[in-house]
């Protein structure tokens, strides 16, 4: 299983995304199943927000997480950019810990940019820090020159990760922001790493070359999507899944080694940009 340092701690590359879970009452039995499922498969990284469902994430992550030690999880929340100011961040830490039931989160994200200035916002998460109620603090959604803005603020390089969208269809990070991120040692967390199956544009599962790869190494083409993902070991991947199945296979790309040649073959099918683009977000 390949696994990357997140915050001084190593943990598996492979983690758990939530988003659009708890909204569906009839789902909710399935969806804390397939969050056991995949503990019990070894994975620890869990990523919600407050924006999952206004909450209904977070709720039914902690209803899932009853049953868990705490100490062998890396909980990650994040906060909405209009309640990222000194009077605001606690309170929805707060909301936040209390659906997810624990004391502390492992990592709290600012979700994305909003009008609270980042110098006000890091002061709140140092403060959260001090109080304990998080271990960590980073960002979400943020291009190369808003990090550069970000490190020139007081306490701004105590951000210990940048989560943005990031798959084989879209590497536009790997221009300048992933070289400038890898320069600081900072590692990145990758949403939408299948990218959403083909709803994003890609025809992934009608292309030759990801075809015979899977087929050689008798795997699916999202398991390779993901073992493309976390391919440098410095990234995590947050996959979502739908059911206990989905969540082990998900977690078992970790395991999957490709041939130098196949690298090869799918930089060349699928080459990294050669200008700057838009942060892609979702």
């Amino acid at each position: 299983m390949k696994k990357t340092i997140i915050a001084g701690r190593t943990v598996p590359a492979i983690g758990m995304g939530t988003w659009h879970m708890g909204e569906d009452p009839a789902r909710r039995a399935q969806e804390i199943e397939t969050i056991r499922t995949g503990i019990e498969a070894g994975v620890q990284v869990i990523d919600t927000a407050e924006m999952y469902g206004e909450g209904k994430a977070e709720s039914l992550l902690g209803e899932a997480l009853k049953t868990v030690e705490r100490s062998r999880l890396f909980l990650i929340s994040k906060v909405y950019p209009w309640n990222a100011s000194k009077k605001q961040l606690p309170i929805s830490l707060d909301k936040s810990l209390q659906r997810l039931g624990t004391e502390y989160l492992d990592l709290y994200l600012l979700h994305w940019i909003g009008s609270v200035p980042f110098e006000e916002t890091v002061e709140a998460m140092e403060e959260a820090k001090k109080s304990g109620k998080i271990k960590n603090w980073g960002v979400s959604n943020f291009d190369t020159s808003e990090m550069k803005e970000l490190w020139k603020v007081k306490n701004g390089k105590n951000c210990v990760v940048n989560e943005v969208l990031y798959n084989l269809g879209s590497r536009g990070i790997e221009f300048d922001l992933l070289p400038w991120m890898r320069e600081q040692n900072l590692p990145l967390i990758a949403y939408s790493p299948l990218a959403q199956g083909d709803s994003l544009g890609n025809r992934f599962h009608e292309d030759p070359l990801l075809q015979k790869i899977a087929a050689a190494h008798q795997c699916s083409i999202e398991q390779l999507l993901l073992a493309w993902a976390i391919r440098d070991g410095k990234t995590i991947a947050i996959p979502q899944a739908g059911t206990p199945q989905h969540v082990k296979d998900n977690y078992a790309a970790g395991s999957l080694v490709l041939s130098a040649e196949e690298w090869q073959e799918l930089a060349e099918h699928y080459p990294k940009p050669t200008t700057k683009q838009s942060l892609a977000v979702l």
